[in-house]
């Protein structure tokens, strides 16, 4: 994994070199996550019984500076490239996949901020850098043209982490008498982003995996923005000069392959604690962790999260390369990063299946953290960037037809 940001000139003779990162960020916050940890795997009961993130645990990551860990230096980040925070986020799921998944949202969403207009931008980090921000890329409000701007209403689902967010960004689709506006052949859509407190929030998570994220409902009744407080979420350009000047639709992919890949990294650690702890299955005469049996298939299920892990790794350390040069590609690049982030959660899936499975009877049970990795890796399968549907887009391009987004299709 690289740990340090050498810059790459863009396209162009003329293109600016970007300021280096703070020497030294991305490997003292692992450090600071990797310390955390243990206290992280001690709350999980308190977390999911919570169904939210507890508020001291979103400060603490705020004090380290994850949540600035993407944004430019020029509004207090530390300017810290993708292929750097994904390990910070395997980290912290492999300490507790509710965290992990919120810090993962949390993160990702520094890229998608600064798509805002700059006025936003600026509002939203006004008092430092250490906030924490989310959204819905569900585009399930709905807004009518006033003058100026839209009304906007609507009620957006999966809002992770949305009770500890100081601002929240949604996606809506224009309408204008009582139809979708179409752009380019598609609805049109726009975002925005508003504090927190312009925001509902309806307790509707009630989940069996990744329970304690807080994925609640998130609602707005006739709010009335102003058209230059919205933005293209997806597809607009960054607002301020930077690491994300290029399409950051890309890397959704790799971040929540780093979730998946932490998951199974704390299943792999469960199952050879309970290995180690002297544990023998009914009627075994060899101890869990002597057994031949389960050595070759805690080696297996080993092999494959070496696999995992490497095929994220790279993925991401390709596309920030082409990101870097100016060549990463909005279309096929996007594809590309869904089709591992497919088959890497598929993995992921298989390998906690596993451990749970090799942990025998003990893992039913509510105190077993094998459970909750069962339940998480499913719950984080279900996301739209972990499905297997995507493998065509990725496949046609392969066979050389022309590459597509494979959200919109076109």
């Amino acid at each position: 994994m690289v740990t340090t940001n050498v810059q790459i000139a863009r396209k162009g003779a003329d293109a600016p070199m970007r300021q280096q990162p703070v020497a030294g960020a991305a490997a003292q916050l692992l450090a600071a996550i990797n310390e955390l940890a243990p206290r992280l795997a001690a709350r999980a009961m308190e977390i999911e019984g919570a169904r939210r993130i507890p508020a001291d645990i979103i400060d603490r990551l705020r004090q380290m500076g994850l949540f600035r860990s993407l944004l430019p230096r020029s509004h207090g980040g530390l300017e810290l490239s993708v292929p750097e925070v994904l390990p910070l986020i395997e980290a912290l799921s492999a300490a507790d996949g509710s965290v992990g998944w919120v810090a993962m949202i949390g993160t990702a969403s520094q890229m998608f901020y600064t798509r805002a207009p700059r006025a936003v931008f600026d509002e939203v980090f006004a008092d430092g850098a250490d906030v924490f921000v989310v959204g819905v890329g569900t585009p399930a409000g709905r807004a009518e043209p006033v003058h100026g701007g839209y009304r906007v209403s609507g009620r957006w689902p999966f809002a992770s982490g949305c009770q500890n967010a100081q601002w929240i960004a949604g996606h809506f689709v224009v309408h204008k008498d009582g139809a979708p506006v179409m752009s380019e052949g598609r609805p049109l859509m726009r975002a925005i982003a508003l504090p927190s407190k312009r925001w509902d929030i309806d307790e509707t998570w009630q989940a069996s995996g990744l329970a304690g994220t807080g994925s609640h409902h998130v609602i707005l009744d006739d709010v009335i923005v102003a058209e230059a407080e919205s933005f293209d979420l997806l597809h607009g350009p960054s607002c301020v000069p930077g690491l994300f000047e290029c399409p950051t639709t890309p890397f959704l992919g790799s971040f929540h392959a780093a979730a998946a890949t932490g998951i199974a990294t704390g299943a792999i650690a469960d199952l050879a604690a309970l290995a180690g702890s002297g544990r023998r299955q009914l009627f075994a005469t060899t101890d869990l962790r002597d057994s031949p049996v389960f050595q070759h298939e805690f080696g297996r299920l080993h092999a494959a999260l070496r696999a995992a892990r490497a095929f994220m790794q790279v993925q991401a350390e390709s596309q920030w390369q082409h990101a870097m040069a100016g060549t990463l590609d909005h279309k096929a690049d996007f594809a590309q990063s869904l089709q591992g982030s497919a088959w890497i959660h598929a993995a992921c899936t298989d390998i906690v299946s596993g451990c749970y499975t090799l942990g025998g009877s003990s893992s039913v049970h509510n105190a077993s953290p094998l459970q909750r990795r069962l339940r998480d890796i499913h719950a984080a399968r279900q996301h739209i960037f972990a499905q297997e549907r995507f493998y065509a887009r990725a496949g046609a391009h392969a066979l050389g037809f022309p590459a597509v987004d494979p959200i919109s299709g076109q």
